[in-house]
């Protein structure tokens, strides 16, 4: 008996592994939710981009550093062709240290930091203040022959206001409910004229300031609470400012301006020591691939911007997005999936300055415009003009990119997905994403978003989608500001944005059939054919 039953045993131990062998494939969407959740690295790389390297401003060194890192953790992982693409920026700008201090009528330290793309001060340059705000060409009359040797402050100081509602908060059923209707696009000859005409005007503000003698000018920040952003766009060559330009706190800034209303009007000390950085006019989009098994079905996208501003640390805005886009790559690439369409991960540059890389993508590889025949349009950011510019013309790759999905929100867990006007596609996206209802990713909204690196896929008819995602406090607080740093990002959400974004991509690269596309716009009818420009405009 105990032999035999020994040799039972022996018998079934001997065909475990047969039976194992012949045991079904973990399915790959489990394997994802087990790679991403049990053996992330999202939150390392995370850390890697904002405590190592910092706010990553457009050809700045931590932009350099942050192009080379991100290129090799893409070739550690085994993706394929990946490279930096270049496209023409123009400087490279970065702040070494700034000080603000009122002197008088007493002497206290003030909140301030350089305004990018600005020239640093020649030492510490201390003079009385002028409160002369300008917000338009025809501000400046008032103020001619007032302002020589003055440090001047261009902003109105306002009031000081509280927060009425939390500055953290997650998205309610209420909330995702609101996003179902849909938005008629609403096309306006004005409202672009008024955008040319604002666009131009700190190139103006600068020229008058110069002009008339001032040795410096402020501004206030536009949020209360101590928050500090220092975002400008005079990046291209030639066109650097002639003055020097801080942003204020904005108490600090409202004291300076009560003061100045007084019988001891204030002098302020400023210093901004900031380098510009010339050895190359070009950014880089870092891009990286996970190759398909057909060449002719095309390729699918994921983006998120690299690039930041450095008040802080870059971390919600946007290296929450790049650490997604780049963990949904590791946790394919380890899982050695083998889609029939190529995935494609770009991290953009120069989004900040309006979305100068991803513009260059569709550019280059997507569609074309005509060029722009006014000059003064022309000198204007392309992310004003590039819409004025019809027809739009697809190149040969137009039809290669057959969806693209971008993640730039924050930090906050993914919700759902805008369509961007595209109902056509809401059925598949419903479809893809309800297996992740329990991660309360619940809601296709057929809403249009603007502002970031999908707009102009979309503008040229390319399946482009952004992501719903709760809000945490990155309009509140965080988005631009000195408080972007790693503290303010949230590890399970990251995680969960990854997962999902992996397997949406997954499931796009093998669809049967590509998601279904826009038309390729024409130049749209205006919304008000009777539309009048207001007065001023």
């Amino acid at each position: 008996m105990r032999f035999r039953l020994a040799a039972a045993i022996a018998a079934i131990a001997l065909a475990a592994p047969a039976i194992a062998q012949k045991a079904p494939d973990t399915p790959v969407q489990n394997r994802i939710i087990d790679q991403a959740l049990n053996h992330s690295e999202v939150m390392q790389t995370a850390a890697h981009l904002t405590d190592s390297i910092g706010g990553r401003m457009t050809n700045s060194p931590q932009m350099r550093e942050a192009e080379r890192w991100t290129q090799q953790r893409f070739r550690d992982w085994g993706l394929s062709n990946v490279r930096a693409d270049p496209f023409e920026f123009g400087r490279g700008w970065s702040i070494v240290s700034s000080s603000a201090v009122m002197t008088a009528p007493r002497r206290i330290n003030l909140r301030a930091i350089p305004v990018a793309w600005t020239p640093p001060t020649d030492g510490t340059v201390s003079a009385q203040i002028v409160v002369a705000p300008m917000k338009e060409a025809e501000d400046f009359a008032q103020w001619r022959g007032k302002l020589s040797g003055k440090i001047v402050l261009v902003s109105h100081p306002g009031a000081g206001s509280e927060p009425e509602r939390p500055a953290f908060r997650r998205l309610t059923s209420e909330d995702l409910a609101k996003l179902g209707d849909y938005e008629q696009p609403a096309f306006s000859e004005t409202e672009i004229a008024k955008q040319l005409k604002q666009a131009a005007f700190e190139e103006q503000r600068d020229a008058f300031l110069k002009q008339e003698g001032a040795l410096a000018w402020v501004r206030i920040s536009p949020r209360d609470g101590g928050l500090l952003h220092g975002t400008g766009y005079s990046y291209q060559v030639g066109r650097t400012p002639a003055l020097s330009g801080m942003e204020m706190a904005a108490e600090d800034y409202r004291r300076l301006a009560r003061l100045a209303l007084t019988a001891t009007p204030p002098t302020l000390a400023i210093s901004s020591d900031v380098r510009f950085h010339d050895e190359d006019t070009k950014a880089y989009n870092i891009l990286a691939d996970l190759p398909g098994s057909d060449p002719r079905a095309g390729y699918v996208m994921a983006g998120a911007h690299l690039d930041s501003w450095v008040a802080g640390d870059g971390a919600q805005d946007n290296a929450a997005g790049s650490a997604v886009v780049m963990e949904a790559a590791r946790i394919l690439a380890t899982l050695g999936v083998h889609p029939k369409r190529t995935i494609r991960f770009a991290l953009w540059n120069g989004e900040e300055q309006a979305l100068l890389g991803s513009i260059a993508y569709v550019e280059k590889y997507l569609a074309s415009r005509p060029e722009l025949t006014d000059p003064a349009q022309a000198a204007l950011s392309p992310y004003y003009t590039w819409r004025l510019r019809w027809p739009v013309t697809p190149k040969p790759g137009h039809r290669d990119l057959t969806a693209y999905f971008n993640i730039d929100n924050g930090s906050g867990k993914l919700r759902g997905i805008y369509a961007e006007g595209n109902v056509a596609a809401m059925p598949t996206l419903r479809e893809w994403i309800a297996p992740f209802a329990g991660m309360g990713v619940t809601t296709v909204s057929p809403q249009p978003t603007e502002g970031t690196d999908h707009l102009f896929m979309s503008a040229v008819g390319i399946p482009a989608f952004q992501f719903i995602q709760d809000p945490l406090d990155y309009g509140s607080r965080i988005h631009h500001t000195n408080l972007d740093t790693y503290d303010h990002l949230k590890a399970e959400d990251l995680r969960q944005a990854a997962l999902v974004l992996a397997s949406l991509l997954l499931k796009a690269a093998n669809a049967d059939e590509p998601l279904p596309r826009m038309p390729v716009p024409a130049r749209p009818a205006p919304a008000d054919p009777f539309e009048y420009a207001k007065p001023g405009e």
